[in-house]
Formats: C-alpha cells, sequence, structure tokens
C-alpha cells in the first residue's frame, strides 16, 4: 500500500461481549491462521498508513486491553462503559483521538478478513461519508443499503425495515469512512430511539444527507467483510483465510497436489518451485526457501529453511530451527533452536535441541541431544562432518569436533577432538549357555508357584 499525503486514522471496535463463542478468551482474540482477529484489524489499519489506531475496548474485558496496549501503546486505547451501541463506542474515541485532522475509518476486531486493498476506496473522496457494502447471499439480520443511484440514501437496520427494504440484496458491512469533524459532529446528533434503544452508527447516513453532505458506497466481497460472532463463524473465517493463502501460494509457483489439507499461519513465507506435501501445518514464524520440499504429515514453526532442503514425513521443527542448504530432516525428527549447516543430516527418529550441526555432518537414528538438565538448558556442538552413531545420547554442554565419529549407543559427556572416535557404553559380555539356563531356571520357578 502507497503512502497518502492526507491524514488518515482507525477506530477499531472491540468491546462486544462475545457472549455467543462461549469461551474464556475475549472473541477479538480468537486466532484467525494463527493470528488474533484483532491483530489481523490493526494490521490493515497500519497497511493503509493510518497516523493514529484507537481501539475501542469494553470494561469487562482487560484481556483484549492488555492486548492492545502491548501492541500500540496506551494511548491506543479507548474504553466504552457501559455498552450502548456502535455509535456510542465510536464517539468514545473521540478524546483519544485528540487533535487528529485528517478522515478516519471505523472497522472492527472480529472481521479478520478484511484487507487494507478492500478498505483503501473509502479514503479516495476528502469529504462526506463512505461506506463499505456487499452484495449478501443471504441478507437475512444484516442492515440493508437504501441507494439512490449512486447515492447512498439511508441504512436501515434489519429490525426497523419495511418488507420493501428487507428485499435489497446489498448489505451494510459496518465499515465507514468520514473526515473526521464531521463523523463526530454527526455522532453528537445520534438519538437511541429505535428498537434496541442503542446510539447505531448507521444513523450519521441520514444525518449527513439532510445536510447535504455527500453520502456513498463502496464495495467489498461478502467473504472479505464477514464477521465472527460465533465458534461455527470462526471455522468458516479460518477456511476462507486457508483458501486465500493456498491460492496465493499455487499462484506463486509452490507446488501442492492437495492443498486442502494443508495449513498456513498468517505469516508463512514459501518460495517458488517448493514442494508442500499433504497434511503438512506451519505454525506462526515459518520461511521456506525455494526449491525446498516439505513431506506429508510435518508441522513446522518459527522455522528456516533454505533452498534445496528436505523435511519430514512427521517431522516437527520447532522455534529457532535453521535447515541450510540441501539439509535433510527425516521422518520422526524433531528440531528446536538448532542450526543445521549445509547438507547436514538427520535422517530418522531424533532429538535435536539446542546447539548446532555443522556442514555435512550425520546425525544416526535415534540421537538425543539432551539439553536440559532439569534447571538449564545447555548446547551441543557436533562439528562439520561428524558422524554420530544411532541410538547415542549427547549430553550438553559438549562438542563434537569436526569429522569425529561417535559409536552408536554411546552416552557422551565429554567433549570429542577433532578426528576422534568416541565409545562410552558398557562392556558386551557372553556366557555361552547363559540364554538356555535362564530358560531353565524361570521354567522351574513358574512350576514351583503353581
Amino acid at each position: 500500500m502507497t503512502s497518502t499525503s492526507h491524514p488518515r486514522a482507525a477506530i477499531i471496535l472491540a468491546a462486544g461481549q462475545g457472549t455467543r463463542m462461549k469461551s474464556p478468551l475475549p472473541k477479538v482474540l480468537h486466532p484467525v491462521g494463527h493470528r488474533a482477529m484483532l491483530d489481523h484489524a490493526i494490521d490493515a489499519a497500519e497497511a493503509l498508513h493510518c497516523e493514529r489506531i484507537v481501539v475501542v475496548v469494553g470494561a469487562h474485558s482487560p484481556e483484549v486491553r492488555a492486548h492492545v496496549v502491548a501492541r500500540l501503546g496506551e494511548d491506543a486505547v479507548a474504553v466504552q462503559d457501559p455498552p450502548m451501541g456502535t455509535g456510542h463506542a465510536v464517539r468514545a474515541a473521540e478524546a483519544v483521538l485528540g487533535d487528529f485532522i485528517g478522515q478516519v475509518v471505523v472497522t472492527y476486531g472480529d472481521v479478520p478478513l478484511l484487507r487494507a486493498q478492500d478498505i483503501e476506496a473509502v479514503f479516495e473522496t476528502h469529504e462526506g461519508v463512505t461506506v463499505i457494502g456487499f452484495e449478501a447471499a443471504d441478507p437475512g439480520a444484516y442492515g440493508r443499503l437504501v441507494m439512490d443511484g449512486e447515492t447512498l440514501v439511508a441504512i436501515t437496520e434489519a429490525k426497523e425495515a419495511s418488507p420493501e427494504v428487507l428485499s435489497i440484496t446489498t448489505c451494510n458491512s459496518g465499515v465507514m469512512a468520514a473526515p473526521v469533524g464531521l463523523l463526530f459532529s454527526l455522532l453528537a446528533e445520534v438519538t437511541n430511539a429505535n428498537a434496541n434503544g442503542e446510539y447505531y452508527l448507521t444513523d450519521v447516513v441520514e444525518l449527513a444527507r439532510k445536510r447535504g453532505e455527500p453520502t456513498r458506497v463502496t464495495m467489498a466481497s461478502e467473504d472479505a467483510v464477514m464477521g465472527v460472532n460465533a465458534q461455527g463463524e470462526l471455522a468458516q473465517a479460518e477456511a476462507l483465510f486457508q483458501k486465500v493463502q493456498r491460492e496465493t501460494f499455487l499462484a506463486a509457483g509452490v507446488t501442492m497436489s492437495a492443498p486442502e489439507t494443508v495449513h498456513f499461519a498468517w505469516d508463512t513465507e514459501v518460495g517458488a518451485g517448493s514442494i508442500i506435501e499433504p497434511f503438512v501445518v506451519f505454525g506462526p514464524g515459518a520461511r521456506i526457501a525455494e526449491r525446498a520440499r516439505i513431506k506429508s504429515f510435518s508441522h513446522i514453526e518459527g522455522a528456516t529453511i533454505a533452498s534445496g532442503a528436505e523435511v519430514g514425513p512427521y517431522a516437527r521443527l520447532r522455534p529457532g530451527a535453521h535447515l541450510g542448504e540441501d539439509v535433510k530432516v527425516g521422518n520422526f525428527v524433531e528440531v528446536k533452536n538448532v542450526r543445521m549447516e549445509k547438507g547436514a543430516k538427520a535422517s530418522h527418529l531424533s532429538y535435536l535441541g539446542d546447539g548446532s550441526v555443522g556442514a555435512g555432518a550425520n546425525i544416526g537414528a535415534g540421537t538425543i541431544f539432551c539439553n536440559y538438565d532439569g534447571y538449564n538448558k545447555a548446547l551441543t556442538t557436533v562439528g562439520e562432518g561428524a558422524f554420530v552413531g544411532s541410538n547415542a545420547s549427547l549430553v550438553a554442554p559438549v562438542t563434537i569436533g569436526a569429522g569425529a565419529i561417535v559409536g552408536s549407543g554411546s552416552v557422551i559427556v565429554e567433549d570429542v577432538a577433532a578426528d576422534a572416535l568416541a565409545l562410552a557404553r558398557g562392556r558386551q559380555v557372553n556366557k555361552d549357555g547363559g540364554g538356555a539356563a535362564f530358560r531353565e531356571k524361570a521354567k522351574a520357578k513358574k512350576a514351583a508357584k503353581t
């Protein structure tokens, strides 16, 4: 989004009770694409280059207030107490905006799919009131946009609408923009003389018309303006979000044979030419370069994967995992906070936590980086070209030198020098006939009990 010379502000309404969610987590903090819905709304406002962003919260929800303060600071919070409708909520932001002069857009913390590009058109004119509308497949309880040609005459709530108005399918998204002075001047005239006894933001349209101010509509898709009020709608929003993500990556040259089974986070990055097999899940912070391959049933979060690397199937990459070029992390391998350099391999059944693996090193099946002693975590360093045999335990802090070999089944508690061979296991003892003697003794013991 390009910058603008006309000052912009955003008021994000997030004071709703969210009782239909039936969850202890406040509604606007429920995630879509691993990101709180409220953060999606803030992202859109920032992408629009709004120099002021005010989030209206309810006194009943200290968690939402804390979330806003953590991201935007105390000066971004306005409190609506008690809740008396959307018009009342917007007025709660007036004092916080202070001496701001410019256009202000009103958006919602429970509309996670609305992007900056959907909102941009409301700023095309710098006078009057502009509303985002949409064509509803099932208008139901949505407010209707009553038009006269290109002019918006009124927004009528479904509860207040006549049968003729209810037949209109062009509906109100709730998103509205106007010059800040005009908006608050109009809101001062809004009354609560309606079926719900609330102050409706939508009433400013008719009030603006009476003043001779321009009133217009810009359209967005129904999916983009979808509001979330219940768990079923949250699931629907997640499905729509994933659909857009999949289509975006496919268009960018990422191969997915079953895209409907792949789940992305809001900030996932995948380079062109990469292959994502079915049933892969990306958590936040996944960065995949070009020509990587992620095999089925892998989970990747907070990890960076370089070109040519191969992951999975059934691999788990946790935050801090960094796979260099042509690294291989195979089935049932977990990597956390470990940097693996070019060509390193951990092909099966291993846990690599906190440390580094040098270029070309091989980590055998069943190897464990023993990084935690119950109190502190320590680092394991495996040098370039080292070979760690199967079922080895590397007890951190420990360093395996470049080119060193660790024998299978070893428990390594001391550093291993470069090019050394380390063996740390009990000596094997074979007793001729011992197996048969053991069985005879066991049979006699069992017979004595019966």
